[in-house]
């Protein structure tokens, strides 16, 4: 539990260090919200004490609020080791209040694009759900990385959709890689974009999001990034070694 009244805390020893200078502001626009994870947000701060694990699953279940703190840790650490990756850690190291302030500057817009974004943010959502039971299922990958990895898949996707400025790369693959770097993203989702997988590395984080989209295939909207994935993250297993299924 955190207690609002409490001094700000920070246990992490990397706090002594100078924030790290990625890029200029327009590499950090603010990624909107879903007015709901605003709401319950709201009446959980509204409580004297506030459960970190609740506040943690809430951000988690929120494309947009899951960038906005880990991109604040990224824009502060880098990828220096030690940096806090899980939700909680974050919370704790980087402060409650600025959590928040990253979180609810930016809601879901009403305008064309609120329906297609609320499914992207849906779809990512579900893609991470199968990726952390997989994950708990064959044991290679931490559950929680294996989760963020799915949630995170579909970032290659968001300047066209939220009418950023053009990057000049059309792959949506690409442009997730540039992103999760330009935002020092843990390593467990700039493993998803970096390079074809074998076939034997299927049970690893890039394996596990294109086996959480086959069990997804059948009750999710189509994946923006689902033909390159398939296609790019994993070989495919029909093919004879050495065949690459990349076109």
């Amino acid at each position: 539990m955190l207690d609002k009244n409490a001094p700000s805390i920070r246990r992490n020893p990397l706090t002594d260090r100078k924030p790290v200078q990625l890029g200029s502001v327009q590499d950090f626009p603010d990624l909107p919200v879903l007015p709901e994870t605003m709401l319950f947000l709201d009446l959980m701060i509204q409580e004297p004490c506030v459960n970190l694990r609740e506040m943690s699953q809430l951000i988690l279940a929120d494309l947009g609020a899951t960038l906005q703190v880990l991109r604040l840790a990224g824009r502060e650490y880098g990828q220096a080791e030690g940096r806090p990756v899980r939700m909680e850690d974050c919370i704790v190291d980087l402060g409650l209040q600025e959590c928040l302030d990253a979180i609810l500057r930016k809601t879901l817009p009403r305008d064309d694009s609120q329906h297609e974004i609320a499914e992207l943010w849906a779809h990512a959502r579900e893609i991470a759900h199968e990726a952390r039971q997989i994950a708990e299922e064959t044991a290679d990958v931490n559950p929680e990385e294996a989760y963020l990895a799915g949630l995170l898949h579909v970032i290659g996707v968001l300047p066209p959709l939220l009418g950023w400025r053009k990057t000049g790369v059309a792959d949506g693959l690409l442009v997730g890689l540039m992103l999760s770097k330009r935002w020092c993203l843990p390593e467990c989702v700039t493993e998803v974009f970096s390079e074809i997988r074998p076939s034997g590395y299927a049970t690893r984080v890039p394996g596990i999001v294109q086996q959480a989209h086959q069990r997804a295939a059948k009750r999710s909207i189509p994946c923006p990034l689902d033909r390159g994935a398939r296609l790019t993250l994993v070989e495919d297993y029909s093919l004879p070694p050495g065949s690459s299924s990349v076109q």
